[in-house]
Protein backbone atom coordinates (compact mmCIF):
# COMPACT_ATOMS: atom_id res chain seq x y z
CA UNK A 1 0.00 0.00 0.00
CA UNK A 2 1.23 3.36 -0.89
CA UNK A 3 0.38 6.71 0.54
CA UNK A 4 0.48 10.07 -1.04
CA UNK A 5 1.17 13.10 0.95
CA UNK A 6 -0.12 16.39 -0.25
CA UNK A 7 0.89 19.67 1.14
CA UNK A 8 -1.58 21.37 3.35
CA UNK A 9 -1.67 24.39 1.19
CA UNK A 10 -2.69 22.46 -1.71
CA UNK A 11 -5.79 20.80 -0.22
CA UNK A 12 -9.17 21.44 -2.08
CA UNK A 13 -10.97 24.84 -1.45
CA UNK A 14 -14.49 23.67 -2.24
CA UNK A 15 -15.68 23.28 1.35
CA UNK A 16 -14.67 26.82 2.25
CA UNK A 17 -16.42 28.34 -0.70
CA UNK A 18 -19.49 26.29 -0.02
CA UNK A 19 -19.46 27.46 3.56
CA UNK A 20 -19.19 31.10 2.50
CA UNK A 21 -21.95 30.69 0.00
CA UNK A 22 -24.22 29.22 2.63
CA UNK A 23 -23.34 32.06 4.92
CA UNK A 24 -24.17 34.59 2.25
CA UNK A 25 -27.46 32.90 1.52
CA UNK A 26 -28.40 32.98 5.16
CA UNK A 27 -27.41 36.59 5.45
CA UNK A 28 -29.46 37.47 2.40
CA UNK A 29 -32.40 35.56 3.72
CA UNK A 30 -32.11 37.37 7.00
CA UNK A 31 -31.90 40.69 5.23
CA UNK A 32 -34.92 39.83 3.08
CA UNK A 33 -36.79 38.70 6.17
CA UNK A 34 -35.78 41.85 7.98
CA UNK A 35 -36.83 43.98 5.06
CA UNK A 36 -40.09 42.07 4.81
CA UNK A 37 -40.65 42.56 8.53
CA UNK A 38 -39.97 46.25 8.34
CA UNK A 39 -42.12 46.49 5.25
CA UNK A 40 -44.96 44.78 7.05
CA UNK A 41 -44.46 46.99 10.05
CA UNK A 42 -44.45 50.07 7.85
CA UNK A 43 -47.46 48.78 5.93
CA UNK A 44 -49.27 47.90 9.12
CA UNK A 45 -48.50 51.30 10.61
CA UNK A 46 -49.70 52.98 7.45
CA UNK A 47 -52.86 50.87 7.46
CA UNK A 48 -53.50 51.66 11.11
CA UNK A 49 -52.82 55.33 10.52
CA UNK A 50 -55.18 55.30 7.59
CA UNK A 51 -57.77 53.43 9.64
CA UNK A 52 -57.25 55.93 12.45
CA UNK A 53 -57.71 58.77 10.00
CA UNK A 54 -60.87 57.17 8.67
CA UNK A 55 -62.17 56.58 12.19
CA UNK A 56 -61.31 60.13 13.16
CA UNK A 57 -63.17 61.37 10.10
CA UNK A 58 -66.11 59.12 10.90
CA UNK A 59 -66.14 60.28 14.52
CA UNK A 60 -65.95 63.87 13.38
CA UNK A 61 -68.79 63.27 10.95
CA UNK A 62 -70.75 61.44 13.67
CA UNK A 63 -70.19 64.25 16.17
CA UNK A 64 -71.23 66.79 13.59
CA UNK A 65 -74.34 64.79 12.80
CA UNK A 66 -75.08 64.42 16.50
CA UNK A 67 -74.67 68.15 17.05
CA UNK A 68 -76.97 68.89 14.14
CA UNK A 69 -79.55 66.37 15.36
CA UNK A 70 -79.25 67.69 18.94
CA UNK A 71 -79.92 71.21 17.67
CA UNK A 72 -82.95 70.02 15.74
CA UNK A 73 -84.22 68.22 18.84
CA UNK A 74 -83.64 71.28 21.02
CA UNK A 75 -85.42 73.51 18.50
CA UNK A 76 -88.37 71.11 18.40
CA UNK A 77 -88.47 70.99 22.21
CA UNK A 78 -88.39 74.79 22.40
CA UNK A 79 -91.24 75.04 19.92
CA UNK A 80 -93.24 72.51 21.91
CA UNK A 81 -92.62 74.47 25.13
CA UNK A 82 -93.63 77.68 23.38
CA UNK A 83 -96.91 76.06 22.38
CA UNK A 84 -97.50 75.04 25.99
CA UNK A 85 -96.74 78.42 27.50
CA UNK A 86 -98.47 80.54 24.86
CA UNK A 87 -101.88 79.03 25.37
CA UNK A 88 -103.27 77.24 28.40
CA UNK A 89 -105.78 75.32 26.30
CA UNK A 90 -102.99 74.31 23.95
CA UNK A 91 -101.11 72.91 26.92
CA UNK A 92 -104.08 70.78 27.93
CA UNK A 93 -104.34 69.54 24.34
CA UNK A 94 -100.66 68.58 24.22
CA UNK A 95 -100.83 66.97 27.66
CA UNK A 96 -103.35 64.47 26.29
CA UNK A 97 -100.64 63.25 23.88
CA UNK A 98 -97.69 63.95 26.14
CA UNK A 99 -96.71 60.29 26.48
CA UNK A 100 -96.16 59.98 22.73
CA UNK A 101 -94.18 63.21 22.59
CA UNK A 102 -92.08 62.36 25.62
CA UNK A 103 -91.40 58.86 24.29
CA UNK A 104 -90.03 60.25 21.03
CA UNK A 105 -87.89 62.82 22.84
CA UNK A 106 -86.46 60.21 25.22
CA UNK A 107 -85.64 57.77 22.38
CA UNK A 108 -83.93 60.49 20.35
CA UNK A 109 -81.96 61.78 23.32
CA UNK A 110 -80.82 58.24 24.19
CA UNK A 111 -79.38 57.81 20.72
CA UNK A 112 -77.65 61.18 20.77
CA UNK A 113 -76.14 60.48 24.21
CA UNK A 114 -74.65 57.18 22.96
CA UNK A 115 -70.97 57.84 22.14
CA UNK A 116 -70.89 54.65 20.08
CA UNK A 117 -74.04 55.41 18.11
CA UNK A 118 -73.95 53.86 14.65
CA UNK A 119 -74.99 55.49 11.45
CA UNK A 120 -78.15 53.41 11.50
CA UNK A 121 -78.98 54.77 14.94
CA UNK A 122 -78.32 58.33 13.77
CA UNK A 123 -80.60 57.72 10.81
CA UNK A 124 -83.25 56.47 13.24
CA UNK A 125 -82.80 59.61 15.35
CA UNK A 126 -83.17 61.76 12.24
CA UNK A 127 -86.39 59.91 11.33
CA UNK A 128 -87.75 60.25 14.87
CA UNK A 129 -86.98 63.99 14.91
CA UNK A 130 -88.88 64.35 11.64
CA UNK A 131 -91.78 62.46 13.24
CA UNK A 132 -91.62 64.73 16.32
CA UNK A 133 -91.67 67.83 14.14
CA UNK A 134 -94.64 66.43 12.28
CA UNK A 135 -96.48 65.83 15.55
CA UNK A 136 -95.72 69.38 16.67
CA UNK A 137 -97.05 70.73 13.36
CA UNK A 138 -100.20 68.68 13.91
CA UNK A 139 -100.59 70.04 17.45
CA UNK A 140 -100.04 73.58 16.22
CA UNK A 141 -102.79 73.10 13.64
CA UNK A 142 -105.11 71.69 16.27
CA UNK A 143 -104.32 74.62 18.54
CA UNK A 144 -105.18 77.10 15.81
CA UNK A 145 -108.41 75.21 15.20
CA UNK A 146 -109.17 75.41 18.92
CA UNK A 147 -108.44 79.12 18.95
CA UNK A 148 -110.77 79.65 16.00
CA UNK A 149 -113.46 77.57 17.69
CA UNK A 150 -112.93 79.40 20.97
CA UNK A 151 -113.24 82.72 19.18
CA UNK A 152 -116.49 81.57 17.61
CA UNK A 153 -117.75 80.32 20.97
CA UNK A 154 -116.76 83.60 22.60
CA UNK A 155 -118.65 85.53 19.96
CA UNK A 156 -121.65 83.22 20.31
CA UNK A 157 -121.52 83.54 24.10
CA UNK A 158 -121.31 87.31 23.77
CA UNK A 159 -124.35 87.29 21.48
CA UNK A 160 -126.23 85.00 23.87
CA UNK A 161 -125.22 87.15 26.83
CA UNK A 162 -126.40 90.24 24.99
CA UNK A 163 -129.72 88.57 24.18
CA UNK A 164 -130.01 87.36 27.78
CA UNK A 165 -129.25 90.81 29.15
CA UNK A 166 -131.73 92.36 26.75
CA UNK A 167 -134.37 89.82 27.70
CA UNK A 168 -133.59 90.38 31.37
CA UNK A 169 -133.90 94.13 30.96
CA UNK A 170 -137.18 93.67 29.09
CA UNK A 171 -138.39 91.34 31.82
CA UNK A 172 -137.34 93.78 34.53
CA UNK A 173 -139.05 96.61 32.66
CA UNK A 174 -142.16 94.49 32.27
CA UNK A 175 -142.05 93.52 35.93
CA UNK A 176 -141.56 97.15 36.95
CA UNK A 177 -144.44 98.15 34.71
CA UNK A 178 -146.62 95.40 36.16
CA UNK A 179 -145.55 96.38 39.67
CA UNK A 180 -146.33 100.01 38.96
CA UNK A 181 -149.72 99.08 37.56
CA UNK A 182 -150.39 96.82 40.52
CA UNK A 183 -149.36 99.62 42.84
CA UNK A 184 -151.66 102.02 41.02
CA UNK A 185 -154.47 99.47 41.21
CA UNK A 186 -153.70 98.81 44.85
CA UNK A 187 -153.73 102.51 45.67
CA UNK A 188 -156.79 103.01 43.52
CA UNK A 189 -158.57 100.21 45.36
CA UNK A 190 -158.24 102.06 48.67
CA UNK A 191 -161.64 102.98 50.00
CA UNK A 192 -162.68 106.55 50.87
CA UNK A 193 -164.84 107.60 53.80
CA UNK A 194 -167.18 110.61 53.86
CA UNK A 195 -170.25 112.04 55.63
CA UNK A 196 -168.91 111.58 59.13
CA UNK A 197 -171.36 111.76 62.01
CA UNK A 198 -169.86 111.33 65.47
CA UNK A 199 -172.05 111.61 68.58
CA UNK A 200 -171.85 110.83 72.26
CA UNK A 201 -174.71 108.73 73.65
CA UNK A 202 -176.07 108.38 77.14
CA UNK A 203 -177.81 105.11 77.89
CA UNK A 204 -180.90 105.21 80.08
CA UNK A 205 -181.92 102.46 82.41
CA UNK A 206 -184.72 101.52 80.04
CA UNK A 207 -182.16 100.97 77.31
CA UNK A 208 -183.11 104.16 75.51
CA UNK A 209 -180.23 106.19 74.11
CA UNK A 210 -179.94 109.94 74.17
CA UNK A 211 -177.36 112.12 72.47
CA UNK A 212 -175.28 114.23 74.82
CA UNK A 213 -172.34 116.58 74.54
CA UNK A 214 -171.51 116.44 78.22
CA UNK A 215 -168.41 114.39 78.80
CA UNK A 216 -169.45 112.91 82.13
CA UNK A 217 -172.72 111.62 80.63
CA UNK A 218 -171.23 109.96 77.55
CA UNK A 219 -171.45 106.18 77.80
CA UNK A 220 -170.96 105.36 74.13
CA UNK A 221 -169.28 106.96 71.13
CA UNK A 222 -171.06 106.22 67.87
CA UNK A 223 -169.12 106.87 64.63
CA UNK A 224 -171.01 106.78 61.36
CA UNK A 225 -169.67 107.38 57.83
CA UNK A 226 -170.12 106.26 54.25
CA UNK A 227 -167.65 104.25 52.19
CA UNK A 228 -167.85 105.86 48.77
CA UNK A 229 -168.27 104.01 45.48
CA UNK A 230 -165.11 102.38 44.18
CA UNK A 231 -165.08 100.44 40.93
CA UNK A 232 -161.50 99.22 41.34
CA UNK A 233 -161.91 97.61 44.74
CA UNK A 234 -163.09 94.04 44.43
CA UNK A 235 -166.03 92.85 46.46
CA UNK A 236 -165.19 91.11 49.69
CA UNK A 237 -164.13 91.66 53.27
CA UNK A 238 -162.16 94.86 53.93
CA UNK A 239 -160.38 95.85 57.14
CA UNK A 240 -161.14 99.28 58.57
CA UNK A 241 -159.03 100.70 61.41
CA UNK A 242 -160.58 103.31 63.71
CA UNK A 243 -158.08 105.49 65.54
CA UNK A 244 -159.43 107.76 68.31
CA UNK A 245 -157.27 110.46 69.87
CA UNK A 246 -158.37 111.89 73.22
CA UNK A 247 -158.35 115.66 74.01
CA UNK A 248 -155.03 115.19 75.84
CA UNK A 249 -153.42 114.00 72.56
CA UNK A 250 -153.05 110.37 73.62
CA UNK A 251 -154.48 107.54 71.53
CA UNK A 252 -157.45 105.78 73.07
CA UNK A 253 -156.54 102.09 73.31
CA UNK A 254 -157.75 99.23 75.43
CA UNK A 255 -156.04 95.94 74.68
CA UNK A 256 -158.87 93.92 76.18
CA UNK A 257 -161.27 95.55 73.71
CA UNK A 258 -159.11 94.69 70.65
CA UNK A 259 -156.92 97.79 70.34
CA UNK A 260 -153.50 97.44 68.77
CA UNK A 261 -151.18 98.79 66.04
CA UNK A 262 -150.98 98.67 62.24
CA UNK A 263 -148.41 99.85 59.69
CA UNK A 264 -149.20 102.80 57.44
CA UNK A 265 -148.01 103.11 53.82
CA UNK A 266 -145.19 105.31 55.12
CA UNK A 267 -143.93 102.37 57.18
CA UNK A 268 -144.97 103.95 60.49
CA UNK A 269 -146.49 101.93 63.30
CA UNK A 270 -149.80 103.61 64.23
CA UNK A 271 -152.10 102.80 67.14
CA UNK A 272 -155.72 101.94 66.44
CA UNK A 273 -158.62 101.90 68.84
CA UNK A 274 -160.82 99.40 67.09
CA UNK A 275 -160.67 97.26 63.98
CA UNK A 276 -163.77 96.26 62.03
CA UNK A 277 -164.22 94.10 58.95
CA UNK A 278 -166.92 95.07 56.52
CA UNK A 279 -168.16 93.14 53.49
CA UNK A 280 -167.74 95.69 50.73
CA UNK A 281 -169.60 95.50 47.42
CA UNK A 282 -167.68 96.81 44.41
CA UNK A 283 -168.96 100.07 42.97
CA UNK A 284 -171.53 100.75 45.71
CA UNK A 285 -171.70 103.33 48.49
CA UNK A 286 -171.89 101.62 51.82
CA UNK A 287 -172.75 103.06 55.27
CA UNK A 288 -170.62 101.97 58.24
CA UNK A 289 -171.31 102.41 61.94
CA UNK A 290 -168.73 101.77 64.63
CA UNK A 291 -169.38 102.09 68.36
CA UNK A 292 -166.83 102.57 71.11
CA UNK A 293 -167.46 102.34 74.84
CA UNK A 294 -164.92 102.30 77.64
CA UNK A 295 -164.83 101.75 81.39
CA UNK A 296 -163.16 105.11 82.03
CA UNK A 297 -164.93 108.45 81.70
CA UNK A 298 -164.63 110.47 78.51
CA UNK A 299 -162.63 113.68 78.77
CA UNK A 300 -163.84 117.16 78.02
CA UNK A 301 -162.53 118.61 74.81
CA UNK A 302 -162.19 117.48 71.21
CA UNK A 303 -161.94 113.82 70.23
CA UNK A 304 -160.36 113.19 66.81
CA UNK A 305 -161.50 110.12 64.92
CA UNK A 306 -159.39 108.86 61.95
CA UNK A 307 -160.35 106.02 59.63
CA UNK A 308 -157.70 103.93 57.83
CA UNK A 309 -157.87 101.39 55.04
CA UNK A 310 -155.06 99.74 53.03
CA UNK A 311 -152.48 101.69 55.03
CA UNK A 312 -153.94 105.06 54.06
CA UNK A 313 -156.04 107.48 56.10
CA UNK A 314 -159.33 107.58 54.20
CA UNK A 315 -161.25 110.09 56.32
CA UNK A 316 -161.55 111.79 59.68
CA UNK A 317 -163.98 113.64 61.91
CA UNK A 318 -164.19 115.28 65.36
CA UNK A 319 -166.57 115.49 68.27
CA UNK A 320 -166.41 117.88 71.21
CA UNK A 321 -167.54 117.14 74.73
CA UNK A 322 -167.99 119.85 77.27
CA UNK A 323 -167.99 119.94 80.98
CA UNK A 324 -171.43 119.30 82.38
CA UNK A 325 -173.27 121.43 85.03
CA UNK A 326 -174.94 120.32 88.24
CA UNK A 327 -177.72 118.63 86.32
Amino acid sequence: MSYENFPESEQPKEPVEKKNKTRNLLTGALIVALLATWGYIIYDNNAKQQEKTVLTAQLSTSDSAKSELQKELDDAALRLDALKTSNAKADSLIQTKDSDVQGLKNRIQTILNDKKATQAQLDEARRLIAQLKGNIDTYASEIEALKTKNTQLTQENAAISSQRDSARQNLQSAQQEIQQKQEVIDIGSTLHASNFNIVGLNKKGSGREKETSKAKKVDLLRISFDLDENRITTSGPKEIFISITAPDGKPVTVDALGSGEFTTRDGVEHAFTKKVTINYVQGEKQPVTVEWSQSSKFQTGNYKIEVYNNGFKIGQGTVSFKKGGLF
